[in-house]
């Protein structure tokens, strides 16, 4: 049974059957999370372009560039982490279907509760050593020693970025699957 606005019983709704404020929290992170991954998604076009840049420079010209390896390594290691949230979003991270499937509604609330003692540890992580990390490059003004010789600390600041991203997309799911929530909206 679900309440006026289609949340699950349980779910916190006003009389007047507008969002909750659970509710209004778990879709704000589901559009910075769905914006973050769209936004850095199109950064795979600036890497392909960087690798087509340098192919064409090394081969027809004789030319290799000293940006384009680095700008490639550095663009997709953020995609990588921010996208993390995306992929919680859309229900894309590993879990063991084939088990988590057959449990009856009860026992999976009791999984999802139980295994977002991890995610919270694991995001946790991720956001106080990170932040150290990208602090510390930060102040020491730490750069790759080659050539180009880039910042570090902009790749390092997005590490506790995806784990703050992570940590809020799992507090909605978790809020929407044990009904304090209702579910998504599109």
């Amino acid at each position: 049974m679900t309440s006026a606005h289609g949340a699950p019983d349980g779910a916190m709704s006003s009389p007047s059957g507008a969002p909750s404020a659970v509710d209004r929290f778990c879709d704000a992170i589901d559009r910075v999370n769905f914006w973050m991954g769209r936004a850095w998604g199109l950064t795979i076009i600036a890497v392909t372009s960087a690798v087509i840049f340098e192919v064409i420079a090394r081969t027809t010209f004789g030319k290799p560039t000293i940006w384009s390896n680095e700008t490639t390594i550095y663009l997709s290691a953020m995609a990588y982490l921010v996208a993390g949230g995306y992929a919680f979003l859309h229900r894309r991270h590993v879990r063991i279907d084939l088990i988590y499937e057959r449990l009856a509604p009860r026992q999976r609330v009791g999984v999802d509760r139980f295994t977002f003692i991890f995610l919270v540890a694991y995001a946790g992580t991720l956001i106080w050593t990170g932040a150290e990390a990208a602090w510390t490059s930060f102040l020491q003004r730490e750069t790759t020693g080659t050539p180009w010789d880039p910042p570090i600390w902009p790749v390092k600041a997005m590490i506790p970025l995806a784990g703050l991203l992570i940590l809020l997309q799992g507090v909605a799911n978790l809020l929407r699957d044990t009904g304090m929530a209702g579910p998504a909206r599109s």
